[in-house]
């Protein structure tokens, strides 16, 4: 086990980490669901089923109006499993596989931390992460690197990328200490997801969508990090490279708690692929992240008024277990979608 000692705390803008945007925001609700394309459901599903004791929350074939919104051929089908603790009901994980939808291609081929586009990985929290890390590895998983202690403020934390089928990643975070808050749901081995993590190109264009289109609220805004000392990253930067490469990262969300976050980084300092042009279906990978909204025109009248164009225009959508909504999509400035709907019924 590596171990990485990093204080980020007075990196945070203290003054502002938690102050409220004065900038309305679109919505004021955490993210119901992150929609991940996969090749085999069951295999995919299995990590989060059997290590991490999630539920099944719906299963069944994709409605030809959801077809028609990922922007697939007439003759394309598919099947979706949503799953998610059984105490939680948003901040679940739909695996989305598509047929007859024409040729698939990872949306993040390799993955590493210094390439940007699309979404990196599914954030959750996890307890036991020794005896969780060995049983991914049996299940056929792997990780971008081994497990690593890490401080973030007081927090001292276990973390991992554990990458599966797919390329999908999903990151997890063991608090060693504090106690997480009582506000936060109870798990056994896997929470719900609390957070989406990107790659970005630069980290206050993301930074500036998030809050100045979307209206989100700051959780953490850092200045440019580089390691005063050799040390092992979560992210996998070299290890001969911690003292020179600098990174930033960012993360709001729509309400202020533990739920519903986003997150950015950028790599500052090292040169990978950028990916932001295959970030759609029916390509496998993280295709989406979906937010519910009250209105949907006048989020989408809010978002075109301060300078934003819609991916998606609004349409009528089935999209079960939730039935007949309302949706349109946009896309962040590295390519990844965002989904807001709006419930009909």
């Amino acid at each position: 086990m590596f171990v990485v000692r990093v204080v980020l705390v007075s990196l945070v803008l203290l003054s502002s980490a938690c102050a409220q945007s004065e900038i309305a925001p679109i919505t004021r609700d955490v993210w119901q669901e992150v929609v991940i394309s996969v090749s085999n459901i069951e295999r995919s599903a299995q990590f989060f089923q059997e290590i991490g004791g999630y539920e099944e929350k719906w299963r069944g074939a994709l409605h030809a109006s959801e077809i028609e919104t990922w922007g697939l051929p007439v003759s394309a089908t598919g099947e979706a499993l949503l799953l998610g603790p059984g105490n939680r009901n948003e901040g679940l994980v739909r695996l989305v596989r598509f047929d007859n939808a024409g040729r698939k291609e990872p949306t993040r081929p390799g993955a590493r931390s210094w390439d940007s586009g699309c979404y990196f990985s599914v954030m959750v929290r996890m307890k036991d992460m020794p005896g969780i890390y060995d049983d991914a590895i049996a299940m056929g998983w792997w990780t971008e690197t081994p497990i690593t202690q890490y401080t973030f403020g007081d927090s001292h934390l276990n973390i991992v990328v554990f990458q599966g089928p797919d390329g999908m990643q999903v990151q997890g975070y063991e608090r060693l200490s504090l106690p997480l808050p009582e506000a936060f749901p109870d798990f056994e081995r896997f929470s719900g997801p609390f957070n989406l993590m990107q790659m970005v190109r630069d980290r206050d264009a993301a930074y500036s969508f998030y809050t100045e289109v979307l209206g989100f609220d700051t959780f953490y805004k850092g200045k440019p990090y580089v390691s005063p000392e050799p040390v092992y990253m979560p992210l996998g930067i070299p290890i001969n490279l911690t003292t020179s490469v600098r990174f930033r990262a960012g993360i709001v969300y729509p309400v202020e708690g533990e739920l519903g976050r986003m997150e950015t980084i950028e790599m500052m300092d090292l040169d990978g692929h950028d990916y932001a042009d295959r970030c759609d279906a029916p390509n496998v990978g993280i295709l989406a992240v979906r937010f519910p909204v009250d209105d949907l025109a006048e989020a989408a009248k809010t978002i075109t008024a301060r300078g934003w164009s819609m991916e998606t225009s609004e349409a009528s959508v089935q999209i079960e277990p939730y039935g007949d909504m309302k949706l349109f999509g946009v896309k962040t400035p590295d390519g990844a979608n965002i989904h807001f709907f709006e419930d009909v019924q």
